[in-house]
């Protein structure tokens, strides 16, 4: 009788880790097991996840015992971190040297670490085309998670490095999507010109994680992006148009505009999209739609995630 894999998730509560929760739970014969790490097991998604079948363990990511005790005897584990619960890279940083020690510690064979680059390896703090925010970082939720990607090779934690991006369901949950404004017309405001966006639906992160999974070592130690598509504002504008069946129109901003709309994380994601949009090229290559579809067959397009989800977008 062969004994399942069994996969060690942080954030299985969260839109990553769920979905990697749940692509494994689907995959009836695919060889593996999940373990659900999460601070509340006693919470209604926690509860939820246990219902379909998983095992769920108390762990939390303030707490290298923890971690390291609901590690043992996994043989892989997704990490990930949620920056936007304290909007600290002080806490970022903890959090994953937390993470990174515990599986060294508990001896798992494959890890997996959402991350993102450090954007300040293509904008110094010297460069004036946006602005220093914390007095040191450029995009703090960029930069955070790729200064922490160290802790996994410095302990040489056989690791893959997944480059996300972003999610599509910033239009459902952060507020980004298409309103009306006072003059009755729908817009989708973005700082993006005309440049590309490279998104994804939150789901298939955790799809395509499990396909790296799935692969054995093929991709340890290497780093991989993923996008279910790369699309400019006015393409997503038309396509919401579509889902909808009522006009959006594109506001195209400029990054200083975005930045001063005020909300908390505005300044961060107005370098965010600007970094995006000045190095497009880059993002172009580095997270290919072909090889998240390789990963996860069932990839969805950005029309397809509408399909599913408009009735979740609210314009008013």
């Amino acid at each position: 009788m062969t004994t399942a894999k069994i996969i060690a998730v942080t954030g299985a509560t969260g839109s990553q880790g769920g979905g990697l929760v749940r692509a494994i739970i689907n995959d009836k014969q695919g060889g593996f097991a999940v373990r659900a790490l999460t601070r509340d097991p006693k919470s209604d998604k926690a509860r939820a996840l246990a219902k379909l079948g998983a095992e769920v363990v108390a762990a939390d990511v303030d707490d290298a015992k923890s971690l390291e005790q609901a590690m043992r005897g996994a043989y892989g584990a997704y990490c990930v971190t949620f920056y936007w619960a304290h909007m600290s890279p002080e806490k970022e940083n903890a959090e994953a040297r937390n993470l990174a020690q515990a599986a060294r510690n508990s001896g798992v064979s494959h890890v997996i670490w959402s991350t993102l680059e450090d954007t300040r390896k293509w904008v110094s703090l010297s460069d004036n085309r946006m602005p220093t925010l914390m007095g040191k970082y450029k995009v703090p939720h960029f930069d955070a998670k790729g200064e922490c990607d160290r802790y996994f090779t410095e302990l040489k934690i056989p690791t893959t490095f997944l480059l996300t991006t972003f999610y599509w369901d910033n239009f459902i949950h952060f507020g980004m999507g298409p309103k009306k404004g006072v003059d009755g017309r729908i817009t989708l405001t973005l700082p993006m010109a005309e440049k590309k966006l490279a998104g994804i639906a939150a789901e298939d992160i955790g799809k395509c994680a499990y396909g790296i999974f799935k692969a054995g070592s093929k991709y340890s130690g290497k780093t991989l992006g993923i996008a279910g598509e790369l699309l400019s504002g006015s393409q997503m504008a038309a396509a919401f148009t579509r889902a909808l069946g009522r006009e959006v129109h594109y506001n195209p901003v400029t990054p200083a505009a975005y930045r001063a709309f005020g909300f908390p994380g505005a300044e961060d994601l107005g370098n965010m999209f600007q970094f995006y949009a000045e190095f497009e090229d880059y993002f172009a290559k580095s997270r290919d739609p072909g090889v998240a579809r390789t990963l996860n067959p069932a990839l969805q397009t950005f029309a397809q995630w509408l399909d599913a989800n408009k009735s979740a977008i609210k314009t008013e």
